[in-house]
């Protein structure tokens, strides 16, 4: 298969996918075409899909590619669909997930630790909205759950992996120039 056409069925694949399109289905899709054939076309597709001028972008999120909106262009969009930001977390949700997003597999004790305060609500909420999961049972007295951040926290901000997290030091100097 050429790979023009290939990359126009990777888009069109991008596009009508509710979901994120991992490299292994695309896999199957094309089994005559090898992975390094796959990954080129793939590359190749989302270099050329970005530079042009249009209101989408291809992102690699979650291990997968997502056909989005640019984000210069997510306010008059909200306006089109008469649209609020997705309901807010609270600022002891936030806090929680911070600490969950840096410190995982992290417990409800170790959690209280760092916030000095009670968690499980906000917790609850996390669980809820599917931004964290549990991810086991750490191997001491009591056998406490573990939490860690799921496949949805990392599309919701836009992530493909937590190496992109910021680190404290961004944190840090983003602060800084915001006062």
């Amino acid at each position: 298969m050429e790979k023009l056409e290939m990359q126009a069925i990777i888009e069109a694949i991008i596009y009508v996918a509710e979901d994120i399109v991992k490299l292994e289905q695309l896999r199957e899709v094309f089994p005559e075409a090898s992975k390094e054939e796959i990954e080129q076309a793939l590359k190749e597709l989302v270099e050329a899909f970005n530079a042009r001028p249009g209101g989408m972008l291809i992102r690699e999120v979650a291990d997968g590619y997502r056909m989005t909106t640019r984000p210069e262009h997510h306010e008059q969009i909200r306006s089109y669909l008469k649209t609020r930001p997705n309901a807010k977390l609270s600022m002891a949700a936030l806090e929680t997930l911070a600490v969950i997003a840096y410190k995982q597999p992290v417990t409800l004790a170790e959690i209280l630790a760092i916030r000095g305060k009670k968690s499980s609500t906000a917790i609850q909420t996390l669980l809820e909205k599917k931004m964290v999961a549990i991810v086991g049972r750490k191997p001491v007295v009591g056998r406490p759950i573990l939490y860690g951040t799921s496949k949805e926290f990392l599309i919701h901000f836009g992530l493909n992996n937590l190496n992109e997290l910021p680190t404290l030091e961004e944190f840090a100097q983003m602060a800084g120039e915001q006062l």
